[in-house]
C-alpha cells in the first residue's frame, strides 16, 4: 500500500518544539548577562546573600578631562645682539722715496698695493677700518709736483691701495692737509669720495657736518677728527706753518693749544649734534703731541682728560711718528665713565728709518700698530665698549734683492718662527722685526693690559647683572629698565657671589 509523501511523521513535531524553546531560553539568558555587565560598569551593584552582609562592587572610575598644565617660560637675560669692531692705523706719510719706489714702469702708473699686502687680511677682517692719510692729492696738473717732506703731494693711487686693502675711511685732518693749499685740500676730499671712502677732519663746504655718524652692524658710531694749528695770529688758521685761506679756515677741524676752551666748547657742540644724529658711542681721532717723543707731553695729558670728561669713549692719536702709551682715563665729572686712550699710533708707512733722522737715534719711527676697539649692543638697546686690542706693525723697507718695497708687516709674535717664509725675508731681518715688536709692546703693554682688564671686568659684571635681573628680579629695588652702571654691576656681582 502506498504512503502520502506530503505528510511528515507526527513523532518529529515535539522534538522541534523543544529545540525552539531551548534557543529562546539561551537568548534570554544572554541578554540578561549583557544587561548585568552594563549595570556593573555604570553603578554600584549590591549583591545580597543569605547569612552575609551586602557586598558592593565598585564601578569603573569616571575619566575626567583636565586642562594641560601651564607652560613655564625660562627667563631670557638681555644679551649681545651685535658687535662692531673698528680698526685704526697711523700715518700714511708719503715721503718721496715711498712714492718713487711704487712707480710701475711696465704699466706706466703708480701702484701702492705692496705697502698693504701683508695687512690686507687683518684690515678686511674688521667691520670698519681707518688710516691717517698724511699727504695731499693735488695732482701734477695743478702746478704741483709729487713730493714728500716738507710739503706732501702724492699720486691718487695711494687711495686705491688703501681701499683695496680694506680701509673704509681716511683721516684728512692733520698738519699736512694744506700742503698744496686750497686746491690740494679740496681735491684730496674729491678723490677720497670718488673712491667711495669716508673721511673726517676737513670738509668741502661749510654746510657739511664736521663729524660722521656711521652705522656699523646696527651700532651708530660717532667719529670726529681734529688737528693742532700752528698759529701766529689768533684770527687765522695755519697748518704746517702755512696760512689757511679765509674761505677755507672754517672747513678745518683744528684747535689752538693757546685757546683750548674754544676747542672744548666747539667739540661739545659737535658731540651734542652727534648724539642727536643717533650716535651711541664716540671715537675722537686727534693729531697732537711732539714728534719722535716716546711718551705724551703735558698738553696731551691735559687734553685727553678733558675729552674723557666730555664723555668721549675712545681717543686715538697721531702725529709723533712713533708709538706712544695707552691709558685708561677716568672722568672727573662722571665716576661711571672711563675712556680708552692711545696717545699715538706711530707710522703706518714712511721713509723715517733709523739713521735717516737726527731727531731720533732709535728705530721707533719704523713702528706702528693696528689698533682695534669693539663695541657691543645688547637686546635692550644699550651700547658698551666691549674690548680693545693692539697688534704691532713694522714698516719693512725691502732692499734685499727680492724687490724694492715698503711693507707693513703684522707682527703676531706667536707666529715669529714663520715670518722668514711668510714675509720672504732674511734671518737677520726677522730679528729686526722681533725688535720692533718688543719696542712697541714695551711702550703700550701696561696701558693695554689696564684697559683690557677693566673692560673684561665690566663685561663679566654686566653679564652677571643681566642674568640676575632676569632670574632674580626681586633682588633689585630700583627700576630694571635702565642700563647698569659700573658701580651697580659690581655691587650686583658681589651680592650674587655672597648668596650662591
Amino acid at each position: 500500500m502506498s504512503r502520502n509523501p506530503k505528510k511528515a511523521p507526527r513523532r518529529n513535531t515535539g522534538v522541534i518544539l523543544v529545540l525552539i524553546l531551548m534557543m529562546l531560553i539561551f537568548i534570554a539568558g544572554s541578554a540578561l548577562m549583557i544587561k548585568l555587565s552594563l549595570d556593573l560598569a555604570t553603578e554600584d551593584v549590591v549583591i545580597r546573600s543569605e547569612g552575609s552582609s551586602d557586598i558592593t562592587l565598585p564601578t569603573a572610575p569616571e575619566v575626567e578631562t583636565t586642562e594641560a598644565p601651564p607652560e613655564t617660560t625660562v627667563p631670557v637675560p638681555e644679551h649681545v645682539v651685535s658687535t662692531a669692531t673698528i680698526l685704526s692705523t697711523g700715518d700714511i706719510l708719503m715721503h718721496k722715496p715711498v712714492i718713487d719706489v711704487n712707480w710701475n714702469k711696465t704699466s706706466g702708473s703708480y701702484d701702492f698695493e705692496s705697502i698693504f699686502r701683508y695687512i690686507t687680511e687683518d684690515v678686511s677682517a674688521a667691520d670698519y677700518a681707518v688710516a691717517n692719510l698724511e699727504t695731499t692729492l693735488a695732482s701734477t696738473t695743478n702746478g704741483y709736483q709729487y713730493s714728500g717732506y716738507p710739503n706732501f703731494n702724492c699720486p691718487d693711487e695711494i687711495v686705491d691701495g688703501a681701499k683695496n686693502a680694506g680701509f673704509d675711511m681716511l683721516l684728512n685732518g692733520n698738519n699736512h692737509s694744506y700742503d698744496t693749499s686750497s686746491v690740494g685740500m679740496h681735491r684730496t676730499i674729491e678723490i677720497i669720495r670718488d673712491r667711495g671712502l669716508d673721511h673726517i677732519g676737513i670738509v668741502d663746504t661749510e654746510e657739511e657736518k664736521r663729524y660722521l655718524v656711521k652705522e656699523i652692524n646696527g651700532i651708530n658710531i660717532g667719529m670726529i677728527c681734529y688737528t693742532y694749528e700752528t698759529n701766529t695770529n689768533a684770527d687765522s688758521v695755519s697748518l704746517n706753518g702755512l696760512p689757511v685761506k679765509a674761505e677755507d679756515k672754517n672747513l678745518v677741524n683744528a684747535f689752538d693749544y693757546t685757546a683750548l676752551d674754544t676747542f672744548y666748547n666747539e667739540l661739545s657742540g659737535h658731540l651734542e649734534s652727534m648724539k642727536a644724529d643717533g650716535a651711541e658711542a664716540t671715537i675722537l681721532y686727534i693729531h697732537w703731541g711732539d714728534e719722535y717723543q716716546l711718551t705724551q707731553n703735558a698738553n696731551q695729558t691735559k687734553i685727553a682728560q678733558k675729552l674723557c670728561d666730555l664723555g668721549i669713549d675712545v681717543i686715538i692719536g697721531g702725529h709723533p711718528h712713533v708709538v706712544q702709551p695707552m691709558a685708561l682715563l677716568e672722568s672727573t665729572v662722571d665716576p661711571e665713565h672711563k675712556t680708552v686712550c692711545l696717545y699715538s699710533m706711530g707710522n703706518a708707512v714712511s721713509n723715517q728709518r733709523q739713521g735717516n733722522l737726527t731727531a731720533i737715534s732709535t728705530a721707533h719711527t719704523e713702528d706702528g700698530v693696528l689698533f682695534s676697539v669693539t663695541f657691543s649692543k645688547y637686546s635692550d638697546g644699550t651700547v658698551y665698549l666691549e674690548s680693545t686690542d693692539l697688534l704691532p706693525v713694522w714698516v719693512y723697507r725691502r732692499t734685499d734683492g727680492t724687490g724694492n718695497e715698503y711693507n707693513m708687516l703684522p707682527l703676531y709674535i706667536d707666529q715669529a718662527d714663520t715670518w722668514q717664509e711668510t714675509f720672504n725675508m732674511k734671518e737677520h731681518t726677522v730679528n729686526a722685526a722681533k725688535n720692533s715688536h718688543a719696542r712697541t709692546m714695551a711702550i703700550v703693554e701696561e696701558g693695554l693690559t689696564a684697559c683690557q682688564t677693566w673692560l673684561q671686568e665690566q663685561y663679566d659684571a654686566r653679564e652677571q647683572y643681566y642674568h640676575d635681573l632676569a632670574f632674580y628680579p626681586e633682588r633689585f629695588a630700583t627700576e630694571a629698565t635702565e642700563a647698569p652702571t659700573e658701580a651697580a654691576t659690581e655691587a650686583f656681582a658681589e651680592s650674587t657671589a655672597a648668596t650662591e
